[in-house]
């Protein structure tokens, strides 16, 4: 469905003559294919002569003259819905309140324009008509805006697609099947079925609502189940039942609320002593506060702009002992900048995030693993928003604090295999640098393939559990992590291809990277 945040700023400047004129137009086309209906339904009125079709052309040059000039003064005497058999009339009186504070006849067109956008953006119409018509012969300088919807003729529809996340190591097939306007208030139901390549997967039923109690803040609903493998990484897989919502406040405003039970298990017995002390069922209820600006020019390839987000979480809102109490803070800053030649671009951002418990006795206690920091992947920066996570050139979880696994017996070498779980860090920050350009062939400029290099940094360190104690300044920086490279983007519709070659310029032992060429997958985060 679309993103409430994509609708145009109704704030917008006078059109000039042609842009009037062009929609001025397409209103007198859909006027006549509206009259034209009703006309089959009366008697057909007589052709237009010649002189009458003189006069109307003189009229509406003179209409273009007066717009171009000063505001022409209409006020909206009704607003009149045609074709909803289904959807409710307030639901599309809501999405279309702005025409009717309109007071000229360039408001009007403004306004109907972010109107229609509003009532597509629902996905339950298959086409929406957005009329004038003269108002009562007695009201003078009045308009009716007659707003005629199809509504969704396949309200059943099933979608398909891949999706790489930042935390996980690989990509996912998912499945959702929708089911649109049930109940005539423009809500949306959907399952979902996501199957991941290192055996996780979730399920899910969700409902959406653009509006909340008559207020313009879309809510969410979702109950999901969903399973974690981080065997390879970390020793244990993650199982979790629970509940979501969330209210989209604003624009850069969003508000969500989670409740779900959690179990760490380790079905191999070969879990580090941190994984080992976190084994078991915890109750998550946290709150999450997110303030969001995206103001660049594309998320797959931004060329100019920039982009602020911060997400404020808190959890342990339940009397339950086995809550999870913690605090957790993410702040990430994008910039783009173009350089004016070769489309070329400079595109620089730096994320960081802390996490801590709190309640009695958090300065001793361990934070959540589920709720620390993790950085690597191989994942672009350029395109995800959120906290510290991509980094080039080091593999997932292969960054940051880590201990030995239980040393087991090896039947078959009669040996013994030792091996490192990555706990994670409750502080983290990643920097990242990347200069994109397009190449001078015309073959690959059409289709978007371009160039870069690039270079990223970042670190991480472990606060719970009193070692806080142990953290400096210096020797956070000291231990940083660092790589650079060059490589190809594909860009598409839906994700970004990166073929890249990264050197590894610092790393710390038993880090999990290395230098060489990467293929990589990234689909745009919000």
């Amino acid at each position: 469905m679309a993103n409430p945040a994509e609708k145009p700023d109704p704030n917008l400047t006078t059109p000039d003559e042609g842009e009037v004129r062009e929609e001025l137009e397409d209103i007198e086309e859909e006027e006549e294919d509206y009259e034209g209906e009703d006309d089959d339904e009366a008697t057909a009125s007589k052709p237009q002569s010649r002189e009458d079709a003189a006069a109307s052309r003189v009229n509406a040059q003179n209409l273009f003259r007066r717009m171009g000039v000063s505001p022409i003064p209409v006020r909206v005497h009704d607003v009149i819905v045609k074709g909803n058999e289904k959807t409710k009339d307030h639901v599309i009186e809501a999405e279309v309140d702005g025409v009717r504070h309109a007071t000229t006849l360039q408001e009007l067109l403004e306004a109907a324009n972010v109107a229609n956008f509003n009532l597509r953006a629902l996905d339950i119409f298959d086409s929406v008509k957005i009329t004038l018509d003269a108002g009562p012969p007695e009201l003078p300088d009045t308009t009716n805006v007659v707003i005629k919807v199809v509504e969704s003729q396949s309200p059943l529809t099933a979608q398909l697609g891949t999706s790489t996340k930042a935390e996980a190591r690989s990509s996912s097939l998912e499945g959702s099947l929708k089911y649109k306007n049930i109940f005539g208030h423009g809500d949306i139901w959907d399952t979902s079925l996501a199957y991941g390549c290192d055996n996780s997967g979730e399920v899910g039923l969700g409902m959406y609502l653009p509006r909340l109690r008559g207020r313009p803040s879309p809510f969410t609903s979702r109950v999901y189940l969903s399973t974690q493998d981080w065997l390879k990484f970390s020793s244990y897989k993650e199982r979790a039942l629970g509940v979501s919502l969330g209210v989209l406040l604003s624009k850069n405003h969003e508000l969500g609320y989670t409740l779900a039970w959690r179990n760490l298990i380790d079905p191999t017995q070969m879990a580090s002593r941190t994984i080992r002390r976190q084994i078991g069922h915890g109750l998550v209820s946290d709150l999450k506060y997110t303030f969001k600006v995206d103001e660049r020019n594309s998320a797959l390839r931004p060329t100019r702009g920039y982009s602020f987000i911060s997400t404020s979480q808190i959890g342990g809102l339940a009397p339950d002992s086995r809550t999870l109490r913690f605090l957790r803070q993410e702040i990430d800053v994008k910039y783009a900048i173009p350089l004016g030649f070769y489309r070329s671009a400079l595109n620089f951002g730096v994320s960081g995030g802390i996490t801590f418990p709190w309640g009695s006795g958090y300065k001793s206690r361990a934070s959540s693993v589920s709720e620390r920091f993790f950085l690597g992947g191989n994942m672009s920066p350029v395109c995800s928003l959120g906290g510290p996570s991509a980094l080039w050139g080091f593999k997932t979880r292969g960054v940051g604090p880590n201990e030995p696994r239980r040393e087991v017996e090896d039947d078959q070498s009669g040996g013994d295999t030792y091996e490192r779980d990555f706990v994670g860090g409750d502080v983290a920050v990643t920097a990242f640098a990347d200069l994109s350009f397009d190449f001078p062939l015309r073959w690959f400029r059409e289709r978007g393939i371009h160039g870069h290099v690039f270079a990223s940094a970042g670190n991480m360190a472990e606060l719970s559990g009193n070692k806080y104690r142990n953290f400096t300044a210096p020797k956070f920086l000291e231990t940083f992590r660092s790589s650079v490279g060059a490589g190809i983007v594909l860009p598409t519709s839906l994700f970004r291809m990166e073929l890249n070659y990264c050197h590894i310029l610092k790393k710390q032992e038993h880090d999990r990277a290395k230098s060489g060429f990467f293929l990589t997958f990234s689909t745009p985060s919000s």
